[in-house]
């Protein structure tokens, strides 16, 4: 059997981290060709997950994979975002054959909602979702990674879902141990987001630490256009955390 060509959606967070070496450990059922993921240009960071360019860059070079970087302005409408996807999937589908893939997967866990967004999406354009760690239990699997070796900073949280101090904190037993018993502990239903520096889906570690945490409320672009809502006072405020190299 020939193994599924795949790109594998990277956050740079640990459920995209885990899917993909998931996936690698089924070399005979898949190929993994690359990894692709939406870079906010105002910030030259990953939306949502608000890491530096630098730290995705790294992360791609120890997995050994193309990195395909999407642009979407700040702020980002869905209809803007749709088009810088589908402009993505226009760019792979002509790729040669040797580099090009047939499933895109996507490390979510249990949103009914999102798993049928992406599905929805990508039918009729000649990519099969596929989602590795769908419907594993949050708590085994977050136990799991942390005893894996696996090393992420939350550097996002949605300090209404969870306090804001858990920012820049790392993503260890002492931090479940912490956590509200209502927050789920991948942070599955927003509260939190993290960037993996370390793992055995690395080939060495990154150099990394928590940085400078800062709130910032978060300005929404209109889905007519580019009317802004300027992150007035009914805009969601995040907490970030930067990452910063070791030394």
């Amino acid at each position: 059997m020939i193994p599924t060509p795949v790109l594998v959606s990277w956050s740079s967070g640990k459920d995209s981290a885990w899917a993909l070496y998931t996936l690698r450990k089924q070399p005979e059922r898949y190929d993994v060709r690359g990894i692709f993921t939406t870079i906010t240009r105002t910030f030259d960071r990953v939306s949502i997950h608000s890491t530096p360019s630098w730290i995705l860059e790294q992360q791609a070079q120890r997995l050994d994979l193309p990195l395909y970087e999407i642009p979407i302005p700040y702020p980002c409408s869905d209809s803007q975002y749709e088009s810088a996807m589908s402009a993505f999937l226009n760019q792979i589908q002509e790729l040669p054959a040797d580099i090009a893939a047939s499933h895109l997967a996507f490390g979510d866990l249990f949103l009914e909602d999102i798993r049928k967004y992406r599905e929805e999406k990508l039918r009729g354009t000649g990519f099969t979702p596929i989602f590795p760690v769908w419907g594993q239990d949050t708590t085994l699997l977050a136990r799991r990674m942390i005893g894996s070796g696996m090393r992420a900073i939350v550097t996002a949280l949605n300090p209404t879902m969870i306090p804001a101090e858990f920012a820049g904190k790392w993503f260890d037993s002492n931090f479940l141990a912490d956590l509200p018993e209502e927050v789920d502990p991948l942070g599955e239903n927003g509260e939190f987001h993290t960037c993996v520096v370390d793992g055995p889906m690395f080939s060495s570690a990154i150099a990394a630490k928590p940085g400078r945490i800062v709130e910032r409320k978060i300005a929404a672009a209109s889905n007519e256009g580019d009317d802004l809502d300027n992150a007035g006072n009914d805009s969601p405020a995040y907490v970030y955390a930067d990452v910063i190299p070791l030394t």
